[in-house]
């Protein structure tokens, strides 16, 4: 940086910028059930609803806007995971230039299909941002292109500014603190130069995902520092280096810093949605997870907080695994590792058990078993709970009543991988018929099942998750007699649940039957 920019000088470049030729002036929205379950109001700056579906496009504009004729007719080129891109690529198309834009390979594809569309020339290098701005640097070098900085620019820093300056003019009544999410810092800057000059008293908090959390460690270490890796789950904030103007105004301005994990991320798109029934990506989650985690260490009641949506530039696919840990993320899921004693009636009790726990029945929201010592079965289980903390009573709870019980709740491995492994070839499930069931998802459908098969008959391999249907779809192996044939038939009529046999199916003898 040339000149070393003042307050001042940042709040008459805000007030000064050029965004509204493409990007419009966001909603602020209460956002009524979380506020009632924090009991804090909290208001959501709704950047996700730009043209581009991000804020990125008012700082890419602003900086372009301002560039000469001669400037516009070589090019620009940018460096971007993605949202940056497509406010240089739609902010270029609006003026009439060329854009490069080089990503990184991770970059999901709907942020590249939509740099593409938007006439953006697309060149994918590297793991990280980081990786694709070298690369950028060197082509603008070589072929006299212009760089438009994602976030270490003042126009661009300006440009991010006008969303504090919405959100001071839309609610000028109490407001204790701004939540922004950070990446490389260009947001955050904007935002803590005009609400630092126009309303010093208003906190403005930075959050970082805990696997790229370059800013809170520059802060900390008083110097810019370089992570060797970052996390990708949130790849709009995912930086190994903040700028340096962007350091040394979060260094000066921020209030503080929060971090937060993918769980709390999955659980705040979850909170966003319910409110606003839009999607926002991981970045623009951000802060509606840092909000959560405020009020519950700080224990506040009757404040109100801002959270800057910043994105919603999210795959569709992404969305199994985000639903997958969002209650985990909420804890209104825990997750056991519970040994139960291989004999007749031990996994009805179990089930029992879970019916009779302190502060009301749970509902199982996830059960796998595969046969594979003749004296202890080990199941993955997970239940729905009432409130955070609950998961270490209720392993507790478990083991006093003799089954043995481990908390998963917080184990990456059980909840990344172990969860869906569980089974595989077993010597011990002679005579196993393997069928595929609909039960109705209400209390004792799986009671009802257990009830009704004949005590000797046992199960060997059970599987079930809850997929938030009126129905759920459960896979059972059962050891029955040959003998036993047109008894199990009438159990089948009996029990009067959907069901398709899959006992000669090709990939269950594969993986499932030795």
């Amino acid at each position: 940086m040339k000149k070393q920019l003042k307050p001042a000088d940042y709040l008459k470049k805000i007030l000064t910028a050029r965004v509204y030729d493409v990007a419009v002036e966001s909603a602020l929205e209460p956002a009524r059930t979380l506020s009632r379950r924090l009991h804090n109001k909290v208001l959501l700056k709704r950047e996700d609803q730009q043209p581009v579906f991000s804020f990125k496009l008012r700082g890419a504009y602003n900086k372009m806007a301002q560039l000469t004729p001669e400037e516009l007719e070589r090019g620009v080129i940018c460096a971007s995971a993605g949202n940056h891109a497509q406010g240089v690529a739609m902010s270029a198309h609006r003026l009439g230039s060329r854009a490069v834009i080089v990503m990184p390979v991770t970059t999901p594809q709907l942020k590249v299909d939509a740099v593409k569309a938007l006439g953006g020339e697309v060149l994918l290098h590297g793991d990280s941002y980081s990786d694709a701005y070298g690369h950028a640097v060197a082509l603008c070098e070589r072929e006299g292109l212009t760089f438009i900085h994602p976030f270490d620019d003042p126009d661009v820093i300006a440009g991010q500014g006008t969303i504090a300056m919405e959100i001071l003019r839309q609610h000028q009544g109490p407001l204790d603190a701004v939540f922004v999410a950070i990446g490389g810092g260009g947001l955050i800057s904007g935002v803590a130069n005009y609400i630092k000059a126009v309303r010093p008293e208003v906190k403005v908090i930075g959050v970082q995902m805990s696997d790229s959390d370059a800013m809170a460690r520059s802060v900390a270490a008083r110097k810019r520092v370089t992570l060797p890796d970052v996390g990708l789950f949130s790849d709009g904030t995912a930086v190994k280096l903040v700028g340096e103007e962007t350091f040394r105004i979060a260094r000066e301005l921020v209030d503080g810093y929060v971090t937060v994990d993918t769980d709390a991320v999955c659980a705040a798109i979850k909170d966003v949605f319910v409110d606003t029934r839009s999607i926002v990506e991981p970045a623009g989650a951000l802060a509606v997870a840092a909000i959560k985690q405020y009020v519950a260490e700080h224990k506040t009641r009757g404040e109100t907080y801002a959270a800057i949506l910043c994105g919603a530039n999210m795959n569709f696919d992404r969305l199994r695994f985000v639903a997958e840990r969002a209650e985990v993320g909420e804890e209104r899921e825990a997750l056991f590792a519970v040994t139960l004693p291989e004999e007749r009636g031990s996994f009805r009790r179990f089930c029992a058990l879970i019916g009779e726990l302190p502060g009301g029945a749970r509902n199982v929201t996830e059960f796998n078993y595969r046969i594979s010592d003749a004296n202890q079965a080990h199941v993955f289980v997970g239940l729905t709970t009432h409130g955070k903390g609950e998961s270490a009573r209720i392993a507790a709870n478990f083991t006093r009543h003799g089954f043995q019980a481990l908390d998963l709740t917080h184990d990456e491995l059980a909840k990344e991988h172990l969860r869906h492994m569980v089974g595989g070839h077993t010597a011990l499930s002679q005579d196993e018929r393997l069928l595929r069931f609909v039960f109705p998802e209400r209390p004792g459908a799986l009671l009802k099942f257990l009830s009704h098969m004949q005590p000797n008959w046992n199960i060997s391999l059970f599987h079930y998750r809850n997929q938030g249907a009126d129905y759920g779809r459960i896979l059972v192996g059962m050891q029955v007699p040959a003998a036993d044939r047109k008894a199990f038939r009438t159990f089948l009529d009996t029990l009067g649940y959907p069901f398709v046999e899959e006992t000669d199916n090709p990939a269950y003898r594969l993986f499932l039957r030795r």
